[in-house]
């Protein structure tokens, strides 16, 4: 059998059967469709069917078509993720985030690090690549902990700061994955510490953030003044109005945001993310964003399925062949204990019951951001201990995918059933945006508004 055409059958039925699998597993609460869809990409690609060896390591091919297709999604997961955030952006509204990036992520970074240059016996620069890469959490794999499509209009803390999290460290990952780049040649810290911390610290991220929202705002307004009429009004948006083909817009104007980024040395993961929640906030009840968000999931929802057959792929390609119990532990003690625990001291400083503080702290999932960093590093450096690299993080991805799949939706579920998941004294419905772009925190107000 031609293992192409083979391919084309095992996306086709997976693709078919994802909608399905959905709505049944959301009802069994222990599984999730990444397991079992890397499970099913593990048993095809180990089977005598002649399907290519999945295998960056030895493959540089492989490494450049794992950077592209694994950059390709992480893009269209932010743009998902930025237009689902209804809650108005102000700083008052979003401060509870900035721990998680502040505290928690470098903490996670250090923490992998120092166990991959102490137990494991990797170079500093890989050790800090380790770290880098698995420092940011996924808006890939995260879809079930994050924000529901935009207009749900009700409050919840803890799937917010992980959204967020997710949309804004896959952006802040870069500097230490550039530091990594840059430390394979260096022997001593130097002048070109400085080179980088301006460039890939502070130019880039101001770079990243400027173009995003400025692309954002001609964005929306191509979109609501320039594109069509009576946008105005939610109830004068019908079908005919706005229809799929609007997504198009929003896609392109964010893929053009993460190019221009890139061109001026920017990160286009963070002009992606803050030019989504930049086109979200204007004409916030307009339907567009929902048919937008629509759009962009269901072509997420393509990527995801061949992205999650081709890691099952590659775990039956030997990607684990380097693993060893030092590097096995780093993933185990990423997921139980530095993650959590780097996690509840960022969370120290909100005001979500504890339980709540547990949920954020310990649902870090971890994904295909991770393989988009390391595959990027190996196609820009000249690393050592290949092996591994891909063996630890591809095992702390793994390992993710299966505890997290299991555990998410009864723990999220307990979180709620106690009311963990709103910051004491918070009402339910005040992340509620209204037509002005203010928030409205109770139903006469709204009522009023609408």
């Amino acid at each position: 059998m031609d293992p192409r055409i083979f391919g084309f059958v095992m996306v086709g039925f997976g693709l078919i059967f994802a909608v399905g699998l959905e709505r049944l597993l959301a009802r069994t609460h222990w599984l999730s469709l990444p397991i079992i869809y890397v499970g099913v990409g593990y048993a095809i690609f180990s089977l005598p069917l002649g399907m290519p060896d999945l295998n960056p390591v030895h493959d540089g091919f492989d490494a450049v078509t794992l950077e592209l297709v694994t950059e390709f999604i992480v893009i269209v997961s932010l743009m998902a993720a930025g237009i689902a955030i209804d809650r108005p952006l102000n700083w008052s509204n979003w401060k509870q985030v900035w721990p998680l990036l502040a505290i928690t992520m470098p903490l996670t970074i250090a923490g992998v690090a120092l166990w991959g240059w102490w137990m494991m016996g990797l170079a500093p620069a890989a050790a800090i690549l380790l770290g880098a890469a698995l420092a940011p959490t996924d808006p890939v794999l995260a879809r079930s902990v994050q924000v529901g499509p935009p207009g749900e209009k009700k409050r919840h803390d803890v799937r917010f700061s992980l959204t967020v999290e997710a949309g804004l460290n896959d952006g802040l990952a870069f500097p230490f994955t550039y530091l990594a780049i840059a430390a394979v040649s260096m022997t001593s810290i130097g002048g070109w510490t400085l080179q980088w911390f301006a460039v890939s610290g502070v130019w880039a991220i101001v770079a990243g953030v400027t173009v995003g929202w400025l692309v954002g705002r001609a964005g929306a307004w191509y979109v609501f003044e320039r594109g069509a009429d009576g946008v105005q009004d939610e109830e004068d948006v019908s079908i005919g109005d706005y229809n799929t083909s609007e997504g198009l817009i929003v896609l392109g104007t964010l893929l053009l945001a993460y190019g221009l980024a890139e061109l001026i040395e920017g990160y286009g993961f963070i002009a992606v993310f803050v030019g989504a929640v930049t086109t979200r906030q204007r004409e916030n009840k307009s339907r567009y964003h929902q048919i937008s968000h629509h759009f962009i999931d269901q072509i997420e929802k393509i990527v995801l399925v061949m992205v999650l057959f081709a890691f099952g792929g590659m775990l039956a390609g030997g990607v684990l062949d380097g693993l060893n119990w030092p590097t096995a532990i780093m993933a185990l003690l990423l997921i139980f204990l530095i993650r959590p625990l780097s996690g509840l001291l960022g969370e120290s400083l909100n005001h979500l019951p504890f339980k709540g503080k547990l949920a954020v702290s310990f649902l870090g999932i971890r994904g295909m951001g991770s393989i988009y960093y390391l595959a990027y590093a190996q196609n820009h450096g000249e690393f050592g201990q290949l092996d591994m690299l891909w063996a630890g993080i591809s095992f702390a991805i793994l390992i993710s995918i299966v505890v997290h799949g299991v555990t998410t939706t009864r723990f999220m579920r307990s979180v709620e059933d106690v009311g963990a998941h709103l910051h004491r004294g918070a009402d339910e419905d005040i992340a509620y945006l209204t037509p002005d772009g203010l928030k409205a925190s109770t139903d006469e107000e709204r009522s009023g508004k609408d």
